[in-house]
């Protein structure tokens, strides 16, 4: 009797089926199967072929799917290195990662034939030397290779010219507008080689590309973390641009890194993989620093947009978050017939509201977060659970009738500037660009230079073309992100200036608000010089015992309320003890989560620990574990 273990879509581990005797011979780990699953037919893939059969009866599979594995070897050790790495089962890594018109096939309509944004080119740079790039790209063994690229630019002409030099490449964005906007480049030059690969797609125009993908009419595929999981059999080459990207670790589900994904399938496939970044992250950096990645630099002399620091301690300020530092170069630069762009990364009106009298803070009855005033809509608004509630007219507390409006976000910043300039700015945030709709007609306005003031959250640099057309970019709230109670505060506060720097026109300028210009953090963005401060950043984390110089895992718990001292009772018997961070807990839509921060230097400890957790309550109702193996 043969048997086969398969791995379906859903959050279960392999199931064994038994083979009939006439699809023996099809048999093989990564076919397509379908096998009946509780009173259905699903389809999923052959995992592995089943030595030791478990004891009783089984079901036997009813179909196996075309004449050739659509999973090669090493997509399936992928699988098995995610289950085991995230502690997740092997078919909730197929549900969340890989495409699921792989096993359910969608016919495209003519009306998903046409893209709605025009073709925008991304020049080559011809003054930058990538003999050393090319050269790594051209040798099918197994490296990583950090490019620390001048801008964003770089990256877009460095991607471009290695496609030119290899064929079965994966090329990796973290945003699907990014994706797009590459796609849209090169399609003209490779016609049906390349595709593009994204959640945000017609499902039939999805399906295509799958099918494509599995035949080899397409063997360059663009795209974002899905199109990690292509399932294409000979890749010679990953690319990922903006390797220190947030976007590329998820938040939800599986929470996991898609670089560090790549880096294994690049592992596993024996090819090179290659991440791009104008402020590489500092795990990456450290891997460079230490010789476990090739650290590839770009020298040029590109003209790049200056940074400016506005010191909001001593500037004269029009009002407390807008000082006349910004407002001067700003009115200097629409003279020039110049577009602005102002960053607040904040949408809403106030940021709050405060009661003079008793110092209350209106905040979320569910969440315990103060409300945002959005004066459009005349409601308060939790930015964690959605909730609205009517604008009060006393304090919630104390019932007096002196209640502030404090701090600013899009909506104010939106008036003030009308106010300041006699110019209707155009607002780009969530709430004015929530529909794909709306987000490609201010998109459309922006890069026609319509609006000559932008006022946005960084929702909109995430979409925008590098090397744009604004002449100035004030970031007004720089010091909110420098400041949350988070060891990467400075790393991502650097990385969201760079980001902004690159959507500016070369000859233009970024001035960043701050009260705290003496941190060395501003020295070396105005000077460009992002090896000191890495190091300077490096050597923080080192003598705070954080990472790259330990490990963290996250324990996030959804239970009952003596969930906590269980956990920390299991996490108290470990064979070989851990450091506990918390627990942490806060209200959510779930009931009450509990997070539990765990360190240790290695990470085998870190998983050996949650293990235990998760295995204690995997069958016990009413109790949910996610494990978040990096979480940082």
């Amino acid at each position: 009797m043969t048997c086969i273990d398969i791995i379906f879509p859903i959050n279960l581990g392999p199931l064994t089926y038994r083979c009939p005797e006439g699809l023996r011979p099809l048999a093989k780990p990564g076919m397509l199967v379908s096998a009946p699953l509780r009173k259905s037919m699903a389809t999923g893939i052959i995992y592995r072929v089943n030595t030791a059969p478990p004891a009783g009866s089984l079901k036997d599979i009813a179909q196996i799917h075309g004449y050739a594995p659509v999973f090669s070897p090493a997509l399936l050790k992928l699988i098995a290195w995610m289950s085991e790495y995230y502690l997740t089962p092997e078919g909730l890594v197929l549900k969340q990662s890989f495409s699921k018109e792989i096993f359910s096939k969608t016919k495209r309509r003519k009306s998903e034939e046409s893209f709605p944004a025009e073709v925008q080119t991304l020049l080559d740079m011809p003054d930058v030397d990538l003999s050393e790039l090319l050269s790594a790209a051209g040798q099918m063994h197994y490296q990583t290779l950090l490019l620390y690229a001048p801008s964003a630019m770089h990256e877009y002409s460095v991607a471009t010219s290695l496609l030119r030099s290899r064929s079965s490449v994966i090329v990796l964005f973290p945003e699907i507008s990014q994706a797009e906007l590459f796609y849209q480049t090169v399609r003209k030059e490779y016609g049906e080689r390349v595709c593009l690969l994204h959640s945000d797609m017609a499902a039939g125009r999805r399906s295509e590309s799958i099918d494509n993908i599995i035949s080899g009419k397409h063997d360059i595929i663009i795209g974002t973390r899905i199109a990690l999981f292509a399932p294409m059999h000979s890749v010679s080459l990953i690319l990922m641009a903006d390797e220190h990207s947030s976007s590329y670790k998820l938040e939800e589900g599986i929470r996991f890194s898609v670089r560090d994904t790549a880096v294994m399938r690049g592992f596993l496939e024996k090819i090179p993989v290659i991440l791009m970044s104008p402020a590489p992250s500092m795990d990456s950096w450290f891997n460079a620093q230490s010789g476990k990645y090739r650290l590839v630099r770009l020298n040029t002399d590109t003209l790049a947009p200056q940074i400016r620091i506005a010191d909001l301690r001593f500037e004269k300020k029009r009002r407390t978050y807008l000082s006349e530092a910004v407002i001067g170069r700003a009115r200097r630069s629409l003279k020039k017939n110049g577009q602005l762009l102002f960053i607040i990364n904040r949408r809403g009106h106030a940021t709050f509201l405060h009661c003079a009298d008793c110092g209350n803070t209106e905040s979320c009855p569910d969440c315990g977060i103060p409300l945002v005033l959005h004066k459009d809509r005349n409601l308060l608004e939790c930015h964690y659970c959605a909730r609205t509630v009517a604008v009060p007219d006393l304090c919630s507390k104390c019932n007096s009738p002196q209640i502030e409006q404090l701090g600013a976000g899009t909506q104010r910043i939106e008036e003030d500037l009308r106010d300041l300039f006699a110019i209707d700015p155009l607002r780009f945030d969530s709430d004015s660009a929530s529909k794909k709709t709306e987000i490609q007609g201010l998109l459309k306005s922006i890069t026609a230079n319509e609006p000559r003031i932008i006022v946005a959250t960084r929702m909109l640099t995430r979409r925008l073309k590098p090397n744009g057309s604004f002449s100035l970019a004030a970031l007004l709230n720089v010091d909110s992100s420098l400041n949350i109670p988070d060891f990467r505060a400075r790393e991502k506060t650097y990385q969201d200036i760079i980001a902004v720097r690159d959507v500016i026109a070369a000859k233009g300028e970024v001035v960043v608000q701050t009260r705290f210009p003496q941190d060395p953090l501003f020295k070396h963005l105005r000077d460009g010089n992002y090896d000191a401060f890495a190091a300077e950043e490096l050597a923080m984390r080192a003598a705070l015992n954080f990472p790259p110089y330990t490990k963290l895992l996250n324990v996030i718990a959804y239970g009952n309320e003596n969930l906590a001292e269980k956990i920390v009772k299991i996490l108290g018997e470990s064979a070989e003890p851990v450091e506990l961070l918390g627990p942490t807990e806060k209200k959510t839509k779930k009931g009450i989560e509990y997070s539990f921060l765990l360190r240790h230097a290695e990470r085998r400890v870190l998983h050996a620990a949650a293990r235990q957790v998760v295995e204690r309550f995997k069958k016990t109702k009413g109790i949910e574990i996610r494990i978040d193996a990096d979480p940082y």
